[in-house]
């Protein structure tokens, strides 16, 4: 059963909630390691503990102006001095000089996932990834990477004079590149060819290799994100599936052209494409249709974005599942 947002959000907080709590555990494990080994380490931290009370007591004394900036000056250096003779010693002593300092991994909110300017954009990556996770779920090819990506399927294959080998051999070193320098920002690819050549492999291959990375990404047949998305419009189910979609890093949506040729579906789909265009967020869109079949069916706004601000991947070869037939017969 899908998550709602409501829900999507709680796991998102509490996988932040872990990260913090991970980063935090294992600083007092290395400070606690460290005043062990080096219990000088602890008595400056002491000190620095009296000299933090003592600037507290400072600005709530009584005294002229001037005189408590020279207190706080001074408290400040003393501060700073002990704080460089800790680095010392822990450096002098082949230790990190930040060794037993909280390392988060998002500088900007500490791991809480808020600013003083509101969510922080780990906590929206997060809730992403989440979203991303549930919408996945679906989507039944475990074995869709590069490793199990078979050339040899093309192989003696010529389409109109060119060799369907060489061909896809070039493809494929085109996806890992396209993978392995992905941003987040870039260049959306559409993969057009006949059905069984592969690409619904290389875009599934592509966003398991870029979520090993650490970018969120959402993958599945365009008829059914478009379904989700009518149903979520019209009330019929929970859900905001079309924000997912416009902000995911990465979306990959298979099969353009099975989907029903509604208003609500074509102004959805000119949404997601122009939409993710604009803001530089990549699209991957596979689809069965010849190029002459894809402009006999969309309107020309999805046409001219389709062929002008993607980068159209040209599948050759033969049905690899007949291939696969073929050979489990012999």
């Amino acid at each position: 059963m899908a998550m709602t947002c409501e829900q999507i959000r709680h796991e998102a907080n509490e996988r932040m909630d872990r990260r913090r709590q991970q980063a935090e555990t294992l600083a007092a494990r290395r400070r606690e390691e460290i005043e062990t080994k080096l219990p000088q380490v602890a008595e400056l931290r002491r000190m620095l503990s009296l000299t933090a009370a003592e600037l507290a007591g400072n600005i709530l004394s009584k005294g002229t102006p001037e005189e408590k900036d020279a207190a706080f000056e001074k408290i400040r250096k003393n501060s700073m001095d002990s704080r460089a003779m800790i680095e010392k010693t822990l450096t002098d002593a082949g230790y990190p000089p930040d060794y037993d300092k909280v390392k988060y991994r998002c500088d900007k909110c500490g791991d809480t996932g808020f600013t003083l300017y509101g969510m922080c954009g780990c906590m929206k990556r997060l809730i992403n990834q989440v979203a991303s996770e549930q919408l996945n779920a679906q989507a039944n090819m475990p074995d869709a990477d590069f490793e199990h990506f078979d050339l040899e399927m093309y192989r003696g294959i010529t389409v109109n004079n060119v060799d369907a080998y060489k061909h896809m051999k070039k493809v494929y070193e085109d996806c890992i590149a396209y993978a392995d320098s992905f941003t987040g920002e870039g260049e959306s690819l559409l993969f057009i060819g006949r059905p069984g050549l592969g690409k619904t492999h290389l875009s599934l291959a592509i966003a398991h290799r870029v979520t090993d990375r650490g970018y969120s990404a959402v993958y599945g047949s365009l008829l059914d994100r478009l379904r989700q998305t009518e149903d979520e419009h019209f009330g019929r189910a929970e859900g905001d599936t079309l924000s997912l979609l416009l902000d995911v890093d990465l979306l990959v949506l298979d099969d353009l052209g099975t989907e029903p040729h509604t208003p609500f579906c074509e102004s959805t789909l000119y949404n997601i494409i122009n939409t993710r265009i604009n803001t530089r967020k990549p699209v991957i869109i596979s689809t069965n249709l010849s190029t002459a079949e894809l402009t006999g069916t969309y309107n020309e706004r999805i046409i001219s974005r389709l062929f002008y601000s993607y980068n159209s991947v040209m599948f050759l070869g033969d049905d690899v599942r007949k291939i696969m037939r073929r050979r489990s017969i012999t």
